[in-house]
């Protein structure tokens, strides 16, 4: 299978999603409650069924927040896979901050070998793949993605790395909803070591893009996440030049596992 032919369709799905969240996320909208207690929009249900509508032509299977009641045993049996979170940060667009995306990423043999992340209020789209490397694209309001190519919207964007572009303090980003008591231990334990520490606060999969981008050295999740919130985030800042990791062995998260919950981890550029 060749990767790099399927960015452009997962660019353009998350990108029509996106502009779909935007059109609910303008006017008043309501909450309804799933099944665990989080909160669920009409801008979610809209964004999973246009971003299926573009990788269900492809013929690999997907698993989303939005259909996730299939079977282990199915799923195991899958060599490639798409992990979609059609509205990651949910509780960040109900707030109206602005922070929330939307994550496509694709899987084979439970390691993200491609990954697309949709801002849609900022126009930031972070894509990147196996062998391929790392881009962050703004969008003009006029772009159009139909029937270009890849190489002219790589031509448009910007190669993102680890490295910071100007001297700062040692940067840790963390969660905007869900901070924890081991969060802040951890935030004290990098004061002790570092001296000055900067702390910035962001929402959804963004914070995984801040290490990518070099606009923080560490993201510690230190606290529950799902597949689908890290998948497309974990290879964009693998591409970048980070570390993503469990925090317990130190061994790269996997994905597609019959427990879908990640295990705490560290996105990483080196400096943790």
């Amino acid at each position: 299978m060749n990767i790099k032919n399927l960015i452009l369709p997962a660019i353009v799905a998350a990108v029509e999603a996106g502009f779909a969240i935007l059109e609910v996320y303008n006017q008043d909208f309501a909450v309804e409650e799933k099944e665990d207690k989080s909160p669920l929009t009409m801008a979610d249900k809209r964004s999973h069924e246009i971003i299926m509508s573009h990788l269900a032509p492809l013929d690999i299977p997907v698993l989303s927040e939005e259909g996730k009641r299939i079977d282990y045993h199915v799923r195991k049996q899958w060599e490639y896979l798409w992990i979609v979170d059609p509205l990651d940060g949910t509780k960040e667009f109900i707030k109206k901050n602005d922070e929330f995306t939307v994550n496509i990423a694709l899987v084979k043999e439970n390691t993200p070998v491609m990954g697309v992340i949709y801002v849609p209020v900022l126009k930031q789209l972070y894509f990147a793949a196996k062998d391929f490397g790392a881009y962050l694209m703004v969008l003009d309001s006029d772009f159009d993605f139909m029937d270009i190519p890849l190489t002219q919207i790589v031509n448009k964007s910007l190669p993102i790395d680890i490295a910071p572009g100007k001297t700062r303090p040692f940067t840790i980003v963390g969660s905007r909803s869900h901070a924890t008591r081991e969060l802040e231990e951890y935030v004290e334990q990098k004061r002790i070591e570092h001296g000055t520490v900067d702390f910035i606060s962001a929402g959804s999969s963004l914070k995984l893009c801040r290490v990518a981008e070099g606009s923080a050295d560490v993201y510690p999740r230190l606290g529950p996440t799902m597949e689908w919130d890290t998948a497309a985030g974990h290879i964009i800042a693998e591409c970048a030049g980070a570390s993503v990791f469990r925090a317990d062995t130190g061994e790269p998260l996997l994905y597609n596992k019959e427990n879908l919950l990640n295990p705490w981890f560290f996105v990483s550029n080196g400096k943790h």
